[in-house]
């Protein structure tokens, strides 16, 4: 078994995502902060924060029938309603008030005892799978969070001032739809606030219409959307320690909601006043605002979601457009990045999305052009920013076009190939007229 080719390469993955654990949980430990390995073991004992948990125990659940469903949901609700009474009869403390978790965490480590201990062959293998799906839901929000403190620690300086310049090529569109989002009052500030913040809710939705079968047809689809979420969490982080920049509303204004980065802004400006155009020079930044602007993880995570809710029904296909076009103009409206950023994770999440695809299905020609292609224009872009942003800033109308184009030719090259990817119905068979006899 363990010669055949995909058994070694789910081994190498394996392992390479073990030692890729342990890496980032020393980093973090010399950092001075917690890695993902400790807060998640941590979190077996201690409340964690319920969402991301109970996402991925309803992950998990997708191999299930639907009476195991429902006694796996009560035996976590019941061990989260116990824990969270015997907390409150010895007045425990609990981290940022959570008091509910454990109980889901519990349930998907007792499945994966199950299938190491009560399952054989096929059945052990999908359960595991499930079971790996739902705990990569919640050991990636702790590889996420930890990247980002690892970007704040290790990055003193931004890069802000280049991206800012940049992005006059774009017209600033941050600080334009900052000043829009002004106008709507609360009602439009509080829509796109909830999407932001419950963009993986959006995922979890789409990812549980993909594998609503699962459960019958005893296996998993060939590809579906949280294969490339997970990727792009994975990696775009990397991203981050190459180019270090905070965003618009902390670097030319008061910061999020008022607080934090305004003693470190390079001035008072954002949304009003359009930043000048001066030679741009890295800037020194506090150590606790995470560095996580380019590319833009927001756009890359929202442009899957829209990829993969193209094959649903018509609800969920508006759903997808909609928090696609809302998350853009959240992360613009808010501050939290600028409209390169934009640009960049667009070309991102379509050359991570060809990428997962084509190791999914085999690597063909066209597959590797597009992801080569993709990756060409993702580091060309990053380039451009760094060392070009004078140019960019000074000729507008040359070099706005230029990125739209590169933005454009990545989609239609991602559109083209994936067409002759997907199978087509063919039409049904007509039977040709025949003369009635005399």
């Amino acid at each position: 078994m363990w010669r055949q080719p995909r058994a070694m390469w789910w081994a190498t993955v394996g392992v390479a995502a073990l030692g890729f654990l342990v890496t980032l949980e020393i980093v973090a430990r010399r950092c001075g902060v917690p890695g993902p390995m400790a807060s998640q073991a941590k979190e077996v004992i201690f409340a964690p924060k319920p969402g991301p948990v109970y996402a991925g125990l309803m992950l998990m659940m997708v191999v299930l029938t639907w009476r195991q469903r429902f006694v796996a949901a009560g035996v976590a609700i019941g061990i989260d309603v116990v824990l969270a009474l015997v907390r409150w009869a010895v007045d425990a403390r609990t981290s940022d008030g959570h008091s509910f978790g454990n109980g889901a965490l519990w349930v998907m480590l007792g499945y994966a005892v199950i299938a190491v201990t009560r399952r054989t062959g096929t059945e052990r293998v999908l359960l595991l799978k499930g079971v790996g799906l739902g705990l990569l839901m919640v050991t990636g929000r702790k590889i996420g969070d930890t990247w980002l403190l690892i970007t704040s620690k290790t990055r003193p300086a931004v890069l802000d001032q280049y991206v800012a310049t940049a992005d006059h090529a774009l017209g600033n569109p941050s600080w334009l739809a900052g000043r829009a989002l002004n106008a709507t009052g609360p009602i439009g500030t509080h829509l796109l606030g909830l999407v932001y913040a419950q963009l993986a809710v959006a995922a979890i939705v789409v990812a549980l219409y993909q594998l609503r079968n699962v459960g019958v047809e005893r296996r998993f689809p060939r590809h579906h959307l949280m294969r490339t979420f997970l990727v792009i969490g994975l990696i775009g982080p990397g991203i981050y320690m190459l180019f270090p920049v905070v965003g618009p509303v902390f670097a030319y204004g008061p910061g999020a909601s008022g607080t934090g980065g305004v003693h470190w802004a390079v001035a008072n400006l954002w949304p009003h006043t359009p930043p000048p155009v001066n030679t741009p020079h890295p800037v020194p930044y506090d150590g606790i605002t995470p560095r996580n602007c380019m590319p833009s993880l927001h756009t890359a995570w929202a442009t899957a979601i829209f990829i993969h809710s193209r094959k649903g029904p018509r609800t969920l296909r508006f759903a997808g457009a909609f928090w696609l076009i809302a998350t853009l103009a959240a992360t613009l409206g808010f501050g939290y990045h600028y409209g390169t950023d934009l640009v960049v994770g667009v070309v991102f999440a379509l050359t991570i999305e060809t990428a997962v695809r084509s190791l999914e299905r085999g690597w063909d020609r066209s597959g590797t052009q597009l992801v080569v292609y993709g990756a060409t224009v993702f580091a060309a872009l990053l380039v451009s920013y760094r060392y070009l942003p004078m140019e960019m800033a000074a000729h507008p109308w040359v070099f706005g076009p230029l990125l739209i184009l590169a933005m454009g030719s990545v989609i239609h090259g991602y559109v083209r190939t994936t067409r002759l990817w997907d199978p087509t119905a063919a039409p049904a068979w007509q039977p040709e007229p025949q003369p009635e006899p005399a």
